[in-house]
């Protein structure tokens, strides 16, 4: 049977590739002139780089000395040569072998290089993968070769070993993080979310838990990931146990406003451990739930009054628009209506913060934004995994979303919220009074 030629030798020309698939594999192995140039320029400052930390290393030593005036710390030679997984390809690099000759073992140096560490075979890029293959359900055992389907042969360095040992390293990280000091923090405005990802959680133990989610906002107007703990969106327990150990933790000051879905057992939970925080809740929520109790050919319409009320410029337009929806709509869809109104005052409080800070404290889109690709993505697997890995690998996709995050618009008015400065309509009062 005649058989059409394909640059790749090892993919059946009969195989359906999955675009992505090609997409994230053209990274590493195309070959065209500016890969090539880009490699080269990278391969080259890193070199460059290795090299003057360990001449800066034998530098920092050069005062010691035998008893003939020869330095005991010197650069013997180089270290086998090896490749470097990256995002720009393989990237051959070598390094110094630094040795120090000094008689007594005990007061011999060790070079322990922070740019190339020991082992390194890949870049934190390339590390990224392996949490989102093992919530997608791949064993240890079969990294190596769902790894190589994507980047190529060069990741057959991964084995099941080094899979593990990474994972237990990300484990201990979870666990440091889930400890740490919260003394010296301060979040003014928080964002809490139940996130039903269903990843690895999946037993009879636990298939109703979900991700409880809390992110903030720092006096400096940067976003923060407070805390990722596995426990039961509608449970006032579960967020209460959540709260309490921030504040043991030594997280003291109240934040000025939380935003969130008005199912979370989250509030009965804040207003015993933060009484004075005030709520937002969350209108891409609130519309969802109010458009679903009504028909369909009725909801583009219902959709824009909606907008119209939380995109008013003032406090009391939003209530002219809240009541126009609640009068046109009331007759025939009370169930719709009822739901809104419920929630007026905490729909609305979002007026007496800088007008800067609206489109942050609408809605709980801080974190919907970060685990959107993995609830959306997700699939039910076949093994449970354990829980503290799989939070553990939760936590790292969040951590590497999180280097994406940018501050808040005008971060600098956020110092007047903390200050307890009054706002009205999103203006400053004092500004009103001059």
């Amino acid at each position: 049977m005649n058989q059409t030629k394909t640059d790749r030798t090892d993919v059946p020309v009969d195989n359906q590739i999955d675009p992505e698939v090609v997409s994230f594999r053209a990274q590493f192995d195309q070959r065209s002139p500016l890969d090539e140039i880009v490699r080269e320029g990278a391969r080259r400052m890193l070199q460059s780089a290795i090299d003057a930390e360990v001449e800066a290393f034998i530098g920092m030593h050069s005062s010691r000395t035998d008893e003939r005036g020869r330095r005991l710390v010197v650069k013997n030679g180089s270290l086998p040569e090896r490749d470097i997984l990256t995002g720009a390809g393989s990237i051959p690099i070598t390094q110094g072998r630094v040795r120090d000759n000094d008689p007594d073992r005990n007061r011999r140096v060790t070079f322990s290089p922070s740019v190339l560490p020991s082992y390194l075979r890949k870049t934190k890029a390339i590390e990224e993968l392996i949490p989102w293959l093992y919530l997608k359900g791949i064993s240890t055992g079969d990294f190596a070769e769902a790894l190589q389907s994507l980047v190529g042969a060069r990741a057959a360095g991964l084995s099941p070993n080094v899979v593990c040992r990474l994972k237990e390293q990300w484990c201990s990280e979870y666990d440091d993080w889930s400890k740490r000091d919260l003394s010296d923090k301060q979040y003014v405005y928080v964002w809490a979310d139940g996130i039903h990802a269903k990843v690895r959680l999946e037993d009879d133990a636990n298939k109703k838990q979900c991700l409880l989610v809390l992110m903030g906002a720092t006096p400096d107007g940067k976003k923060e990931l407070i805390a990722v703990l596995d426990g039961y969106r509608e449970s006032e327990q579960s967020w209460s146990e959540l709260l309490i150990d921030l504040k043991q933790r030594g997280l003291k000051m109240a934040p000025k406003i939380a935003i969130g879905d008005g199912a979370l057992g989250f509030w009965a939970a804040i207003r015993k451990v933060f009484p004075e925080t005030r709520e937002q809740r969350c209108w891409v929520h609130k519309t969802a739930n109010v458009l679903n109790k009504m028909p369909k050919s009725v909801q583009p319409k219902a959709k824009g009054d909606l907008h119209e009320i939380w995109q008013a410029e003032t406090k009391d337009d939003a209530n002219k628009a809240f009541d126009h929806f609640l009068e046109k709509y009331g007759a025939k869809y009370a169930p719709a209506c009822a739901c809104l109104k419920k929630d007026r005052d905490v729909l609305l409080a979002f007026y007496d913060f800088p007008a800067e800070h609206w489109s942050h404290l609408r809605t709980t889109n801080p974190i919907e934004s970060t685990f959107a690709t993995i609830r959306l993505r997700h699939r039910k697997t076949k093994g449970s995994g354990t829980r503290r890995a799989s939070l553990a690998m939760m936590f790292k996709l969040a951590q590497s979303a999180s280097k994406k995050w940018r501050r808040l618009n005008c971060h600098e008015k956020i110092t007047l919220v903390t200050e307890g400065r009054s706002f009205k309509d999103g203006i400053m009062q004092d500004e009103i009074a001059a």
